[in-house]
């Protein structure tokens, strides 16, 4: 539980927060955005630099086209315009972990503006993207897992130079709720577009939240704090949660909120104070004079457009008209771009799309969760599971057989097919005599069931088909072993 100052409900009421959010995303290129340099993650320290991304005199940057397609990717699929020139600028600022002492970005030309993200609990409400701009990232300021930790601060410059792009949304978000929203539906279409693998372990994500808070009716923004480096999207809902009722509780007591930076401590649940917030006018920017205007023309602009992919909306829209699933099946199966592409494989192939998706939830889905595996990891592939549905389909086998093939499949670590195989092609029994001589046995045995069916308890049917399934150890066909009990327990 996130533990926020007291204020009372009616103080909340009179108040309204003004959220922005702050997205950097790593671009999933082979090679730094000025340089050669490698941008793999967990090489050694200090590994992967050159001169030109150690900021040594003399060097010269050189654009990565490739980190410029992947930007205008990415603004096209969240809606922006994408200027035909922007500029490169020099932002400047000391610190520990910026070699030239600047960092290379874009200010007031960026490449894209004037994109939107619509949300989907709050049907028809948008949150605007004021724009998308290129730049570098900093290297990293290690503070443990070295010898003097304790006294020292270690530099390692291995991320400098990395391509970002910084999506920065317009003050449209009013509750920490739609935030987490925002942010979830951000990371869906950057990941459907394959510009980021947008892990927040590795820092490919990372999420700065801008928060005030202003009397309900008020046109003018009230002061705001920013609240860096915060590592989960769950966690920037819970930190907004907290500074919102902070912010309102210094405003009530009749104190000033003072624009600052802040951090977010995950176990107590508290921002605290960091450092007085910089304007943009202390950064000194200026244009780079060592990169030319980048320019993306109409014909580069429609290469680019040609690489977009069909994006989780569009997507999940076709998958309903295509296949006659529903539209919470289509949600389910889209959650990512890997798992819709599995889903498309296996229900093109199989007979009935629809039972794939069910089982795709239902059957696979669930032994995934219960494992904390990813799809991926799944030892069912989908050609298995397109397999496994025609056979349920056929009434080769029963549902009961197929959790069992499942089960197996997961314990064996072996697709469903090779199981199949190995349990000697199993089926369902449709043999009326000797489910006949079953059915009999169980109806001697259970006079009292019996006598309740025939009193007009017809759910006891119920109890007799499990017994059959039982003592057929669920091969007996579902159907067959359904008509034969009414008929027995009716005569």
């Amino acid at each position: 539980m996130v533990t926020t100052p007291e204020s009372s409900v009616a103080a909340r009421a009179k108040y309204e927060p003004v959220i922005g959010l702050e997205v950097h995303v790593q671009l999933l290129t082979e090679t730094k955005i000025f340089c050669s340099c490698s941008t793999r993650f967990g090489a050694p320290p200090n590994t992967n630099v050159c001169p030109v991304c150690l900021g040594m005199p003399g060097v010269l940057p050189v654009l990565n086209r490739r980190a410029v397609e992947f930007a205008v990717l990415a603004a096209m699929a969240l809606n922006c315009r994408i200027h035909e020139t922007s500029i490169f600028a020099r932002k400047n600022y000391f610190y520990p972990d910026l070699p030239k002492g600047y960092q290379i970005s874009q200010y007031d030309k960026p490449l894209a503006e004037f994109g939107w993200i619509e949300l989907k609990q709050n049907i028809g409400k948008k949150i605007g993207i004021t724009r998308i701009h290129l730049e570098e990232d900093a290297g990293k300021s290690l503070h443990e897992g070295f010898a003097d930790a304790t006294e020292k601060t270690a530099i390692d410059l291995n991320r400098t130079g990395v391509p970002l792009i910084e999506i920065v949304s317009e003050p449209d978000i009013s509750t920490p709720e739609e935030a987490y929203e925002y942010l979830t539906l951000l990371k869906e279409i950057i990941l459907y577009t394959g510009v980021s693998d947008c892990n927040m372990e590795e820092g490919s994500l990372r999420c700065d939240a801008n928060i005030s808070v202003r009397p309900r009716g008020q046109k003018e923004f009230g002061t705001k704090t920013e609240i860096k480096n915060v590592n989960s999207f769950r966690f920037v809902r819970e930190a907004l949660e907290y500074e919102i009722g902070r912010q309102i509780e210094v405003v009530e007591s009749g104190g000033k909120i003072t624009q600052e930076t802040r951090l977010y401590n995950a176990n107590e649940g508290k921002t605290y104070g960091m450092r007085s917030k910089e304007q943009a006018h202390d950064y000194r920017y200026f244009p780079e004079p060592d990169l030319l205007p980048l320019v993306v023309d109409e014909k580069w602009k429609a290469e680019i457009a040609k690489q977009l992919p069909e994006l989780p909306e569009a997507r999940r829209a076709r998958l309903v008209k295509d296949y006659g699933i529903t539209a919470y099946d289509a949600g389910v199966l889209t959650f990512s771009k890997e798992l819709a592409d599995q889903f498309e494989a296996a229900a093109q192939a199989a007979k009935n799309p629809k039972r794939v998706a069910n089982l795709v939830q239902g059957e696979l889905m669930g032994r995934l969760k219960s494992r904390n595996l990813e799809i991926g990891d799944s030892p069912i592939t989908m050609q298995g599971v397109a397999m496994s549905a025609d056979l349920v389909e056929s009434g080769a086998i029963s549902g009961k057989m197929l959790k069992d093939l499942y089960d197996l499949s997961f314990e064996r670590g072996k697709d469903f097919g090779a199981v199949y195989e190995e349990e000697g092609r199993p089926v369902q029994s449709s043999d009326t005599s000797t489910l006949e001589k079953i059915i009999n046995d169980l109806i001697a045995a259970n006079p009292k069931q019996v006598e309740q069916y025939r009193a007009g308890k017809k759910t006891m049917i119920g109890f007799f088909v499990g017994q059959v399934m039982k003592a057929s150890k669920g091969q007996a066909n579902p159907q067959v072993v359904n008509e034969l009990l009414v008929r027995k327990l009716e005569g």
